[in-house]
């Protein structure tokens, strides 16, 4: 593979310019940044920015422009510091309303560009977002950016999301005008949503502790694996009972089954068990959450 230099000094795949990538088929990794597709002309989806790395590598494409859908709050001063503007508003696993929808719109519409969508891992949610997004400004039509969000890996269990996408339709100049354009750089997520947020992130150390074989990975000295595993159990233990009230007994059924199968990983890994039987302790917490994901949050 042939590759080219940028400003920001690293090299990049020969498909890459200053500016972007051209269209291809299949997602792109970078420094820092997973499953990037293109979706349009200088308009990009992906995944959180992984630190300076992640920042730099946005650079060295050229963005300009930083839409978070994630819950949690976005790195505003890493992007600050090499001049990208940074907009947050979330969205949920079942898409989004009219509402948020223009708001979107209107930020890819009317933000510098290019521009670069993301929610965590890159897959679903900013899909989605950009997906919707660029139907309603007249960008795609609803079966170009279902094929995009195909390519970005987007599951079909995200039902919500590809029906935002098939029901958007092209706004009028009236109706984006109508939209906010406060374009806000932090919005405070919900108790439950923070609480989501860092039940996924402590789930993902998980797998990073895996893919070491069970041991505390060298390039995170700070993971604990027993701590990690005792911290899931916790976050889903102490998730705030008038929030449980609020969606159900099936809800708070599904997080007791999650923090006793964190909990059984947690002693798994006190107890030396070997990577075999840990790696399937982690994969009934794994199922465990899909299952609570499909029946609360898809």
């Amino acid at each position: 593979m042939r590759w080219i230099h940028c400003g920001s000094g690293f090299a990049l795949p020969f498909l890459l310019s200053c500016h972007g990538p051209e269209p291809r088929e299949n997602p792109f990794e970078l420094p820092g940044l997973h499953n990037v597709v293109e979706y349009a002309d200088g308009l990009y989806s992906g995944s959180a920015p992984g630190g300076s790395a992640g920042f730099e590598s946005l650079e060295a494409l050229g963005i300009r422009s930083i839409i978070s859908v994630d819950g949690a709050a976005p790195d505003v001063t890493g992007a600050r510091a090499l001049g990208m503007r940074y907009v947050h508003l979330p969205i949920g696993y079942g898409g989004m309303d009219s509402t948020r929808r223009l708001e979107i719109s209107r930020a890819l519409k009317d933000l510098p560009g290019p521009t670069y969508v993301h929610c965590h891992h890159g897959k679903h949610r900013s899909a989605g977002a950009l997906g919707a997004g660029l139907v309603t400004l007249g960008i795609l039509t609803p079966g170009e950016a279902r094929a995009r969000m195909l390519v970005s890996g987007t599951s079909p269990h995200y039902r919500g999301l590809y029906e935002g996408v098939a029901s958007a339709r092209k706004a009028t100049p009236e109706e984006l005008a109508s939209a906010s354009g406060s374009f806000p750089e932090v919005r405070q997520p919900s108790a439950l949503v923070q609480s989501m947020v860092e039940i996924e992130a402590a789930h993902d150390r998980l797998l990073e502790v895996e893919k070491a074989g069970w041991r505390t990975p060298p390039e995170h000295p700070d993971l604990v694996p027993a701590a990690e595993a005792g911290l899931l159990a916790d976050l889903q233990r102490n998730i705030d009972p008038r929030e449980l009230a609020s969606r159900g007994k099936g809800f708070e059924l599904r997080l007791a089954e999650g923090w006793n199968l964190a909990e059984d990983l947690e002693r798994g890994i006190l107890d030396g068990l070997g990577p075999k039987e840990l790696s399937a302790r982690l994969d009934a917490v794994s199922r465990s959450c899909k299952g609570c994901h499909v029946a609360h949050r898809d």
